[in-house]
């Protein structure tokens, strides 16, 4: 590519970030728009193959292929979410990537199957859902290669970037060329740490240099860092370990450039980068495929919730209407993964001035952390009390679960307030997304509970999570539900 070719590209992608600014998710729309056509061309083109080709007679009813198409379009819809180029790997391979699209595909076949049976859809077979996912799953994987391909050299002009802090010896130049080099991989080196005179002159002029023994936490409070990289040849036990801990503590990734570890086990796991294998800290559960089964299952719940709630949604929306005046949601933002912000929705159980009177009843807190806890809030209407008691007020947080914000089991959500006033070891419950049930939730008398064990029941839901665990704490919050022993 000669630099006029470089030059206009560039302008280019200049004009499709201004762009993305200006309308923020348009772009992606643009890419479910085009998987939406994938969908709607694999419905035809499967009929036509097996009743003109193959030879079978498929009877129709409207009705069942009606909830039929339903299904497809919400497991298109999840698969999207879950799927998002935007969170591939920067260097994986292509090969994996469409490994990663099989494992969807596998279960969205196996769900689309059993809700064939549980909704008693006879006129549609087997073979059809089968033969209809695999052509759309073809179609999506050509068009996803494509698609990563195009973000490849998206990041490789300077866009969609992920910010790393590197601490280096004199052997680590190779290892930051190739980070500096590979630009499709999308990583900008905000820093680096090292004592080396060599990588001190042959990086200084163009990225900043720090000495090694000052403290790391000023650094990471002025620049968003997404990973740290620990690449010295010699390993520094001491100094891996206080890194490590202050990465595991506030929910940053953390690579050992290392194939041995002389450290306690944590949550490592080995992942390639610049062609050798890297001791990585992953700053969450690490069962891949466990927690695919949890993102789908999220998304599945959460819109058959919304569609089969319906009717106690509105009786709910008229209670509070009746009882007192104001709107019938709630909205807040609130703090999610990585200290991510969103819009967390809820019922209204307060009166409408109610984060006026909050100063004026701060003396009365009864939590010993930095949440506001009363057990006779004089601002909870009384439909109010009912919702909270039973935790149907936060039943319109299935909304946040569809937008990819919050899961159903998780941490619960806090508000930026009280984040700022965490100690270190408390963040890393951030490094999951926040949930609409959690441990501390399914406790009786939670609103007892001193807030250092509720922060320490949450990270060891974190570093102890399964499905077998998320099923339990839904069944426990399902009786919570209909025992009404919430406050």
């Amino acid at each position: 590519m000669n630099t006029k070719e470089t030059f206009n590209m560039s302008s280019v992608f200049r004009k499709l970030e201004k762009y993305n600014n200006r309308h923020r998710g348009n772009i992606r729309k643009l890419f479910y728009y085009l998987e939406f056509l994938f969908l709607i061309a694999s419905f035809p083109l499967t009929y036509w193959i097996l009743e003109d080709i193959v030879g079978m007679d498929l009877r129709i009813d409207s009705l069942q292929y009606l909830i039929f198409g339903m299904i497809v379009v919400i497991s298109w819809y999840i698969k999207s979410k879950v799927n998002a180029r935007a969170r591939l790997p920067r260097t994986q391979r292509y090969l994996y990537m469409i490994f990663s699209n099989t494992q969807s595909y596998f279960i969205i076949t196996i769900i689309v199957i059993i809700l064939k049976y549980l909704l008693k859809l006879d006129s549609i077979p087997v073979v059809f859902i089968v033969v209809y996912l695999s052509f759309f799953y073809v179609l999506t994987s050509f068009y996803n290669v494509i698609g990563y391909h195009f973000l490849k050299i998206y990041r490789a002009n300077g866009y969609n970037l992920h910010r790393i802090l590197i601490i280096a010896d004199g052997f680590s130049d190779q290892i930051i060329e190739k980070l500096i080099d590979q630009k499709e991989w999308g990583f900008k080196i905000r820093a680096i740490i090292s004592n080396s005179k060599l990588i001190n002159k042959k990086f200084g002029k163009k990225i900043r240099t720090i000495p090694e023994g000052e403290d790391l936490m000023p650094l990471l409070e002025e620049k968003v860092i997404d990973e740290v990289i620990y690449c010295k040849s010699i390993i520094d036990e001491k100094q891996v370990k206080e890194i490590m801990n202050l990465c595991n503590e506030i929910g940053i990734l953390f690579r050992l450039q290392s194939t041995v570890s002389p450290i306690e086990h944590l949550n490592f796991q080995f992942k390639t980068l610049n062609g050798t294998k890297n001791l990585t800290l992953v700053d969450g559960p690490a069962n891949r495929f466990s927690l695919l089964l949890k993102t789908f299952t999220d998304y599945y719940f959460s819109i058959a919730a919304m569609i089969f709630l319906s009717p106690l949604f509105i009786l709910i929306a008229i209670l509070i209407k009746l009882d007192s005046h104001g709107p019938i949601f709630f909205k807040q933002e609130r703090i999610g993964l990585r200290g991510r912000k969103f819009k967390l929705y809820k019922f209204r159980t307060m009166i409408i001035d109610a984060e006026n009177k909050l100063q004026d009843l701060k003396d009365k807190n009864e939590s010993d952390g930095p949440v506001f806890k009363m057990k006779e809030d004089p601002r909870i209407t009384r439909v109010g009390k009912f919702l909270r008691k039973t935790g149907l007020d936060e039943l319109p947080q299935l909304q946040n679960v569809i937008r990819g914000e919050m899961s159903l089991v998780g941490p619960r959500p806090p508000i930026e307030s009280e984040v700022k006033q965490y100690e270190r070891w408390q963040l890393r419950r951030l490094s999951v997304k926040p949930g609409i049930t959690c441990t501390w939730q399914v406790v009786p008398n939670r609103h007892d509970v001193k807030f250092d064990n509720w922060m320490k029941m949450d990270l060891n839901y974190i570093d102890n999570w399964s499905l077998t665990k998320d099923f339990l704490l839904c069944m426990k919050t399902i009786s919570v539900i209909f025992f009404a022993t919430g406050r």
